[in-house]
């Protein structure tokens, strides 16, 4: 995988703005449970490819660290030579001189050549690290990211649990509510009140019943004073008849 194309994917990944996502989805459960899969593999091969991308980072380093080393090395090998040329130059052994200032000038030329390779290689280790640092900061995005998803996942799953309890509760309620003309517990309750009136209807009747009774007497008691009276006048009248005939 190319470095600007880790380092495009990771930038586009991290930018995705979730909710608007969201927004469009149709299932945004299924699609925050795909997005979760889609950064989890990306995150992975992202980071195998940026831990490449550091390990060529730190190659360079090393080398470039190497030739500057080297670079010191034959300088002191350059400055023994020359001033082992000037000593034997000095004690009149110009033969020898010549061969150390010889071996001095093959040892700056290491030298030269250590330093311009890691002049060189500067640029590169700038630009290198210039783009680890770029993926590292993407990636630590998109692991935020992922984090978000998995948080906005898990809310969804938990507040479409409490809908559909809430949803079956009350569908229970509903089953079981008592004001429901067609429950059982209605039907059970109008039946009972049926029963009391039925009951108050026998005893307004008994009622009514007895005191025909008690009427009955009263009537028959005004017929029976009305007899006696009427046996009364016709024995006064009699008397009074035969009192008069004497």
């Amino acid at each position: 995988m190319a470095k600007q194309s880790i380092l495009g994917r990771i930038a586009q990944l991290a930018k995705a703005n979730i909710n608007s996502m969201l927004d469009q989805a149709e299932d945004p459960k299924l699609m925050l449970d795909q997005m979760v899969r889609d950064y989890t593999s990306s995150i992975a091969e992202a980071e195998s490819a940026v831990a490449q991308t550091i390990g060529n980072l730190r190659l360079l380093e090393d080398d470039h660290r190497e030739d500057i080393q080297a670079a010191s090395d034959w300088g002191r090998k350059a400055l023994a030579a020359s001033s082992k040329a000037d000593e034997l130059r000095a004690a009149g052994n110009a033969a020898d001189a010549d061969k150390f200032d010889s071996l001095a000038r093959v040892a700056l030329g290491k030298q030269l050549q250590y330093e311009n390779e890691a002049k060189d290689a500067e640029p590169t280790i700038a630009s290198q690290t210039q783009v680890v640092d770029q993926l590292k900061q993407g990636l630590n995005a998109m692991r935020e990211k992922l984090g978000q998803l998995s948080s906005k996942r898990d809310e969804l799953i938990a507040r479409s649990k409490t809908v559909e309890a809430q949803t079956q509760v009350h569908e229970a309620m509903k089953s079981i509510d008592i004001m429901d003309p067609t429950s059982e517990v209605s039907r059970f309750e109008e039946k009972i009140r049926r029963e009391e009136a039925k009951v108050r209807g026998q005893q307004e009747l008994a009622a009514s019943s007895l005191d025909a009774q008690f009427e009955s007497l009263e009537d028959l008691g005004e017929l029976t004073e009305v007899e006696a009276r009427l046996a009364a006048l016709k024995s006064g009248g009699s008397q009074r008849a035969v009192e008069s005939g004497a």
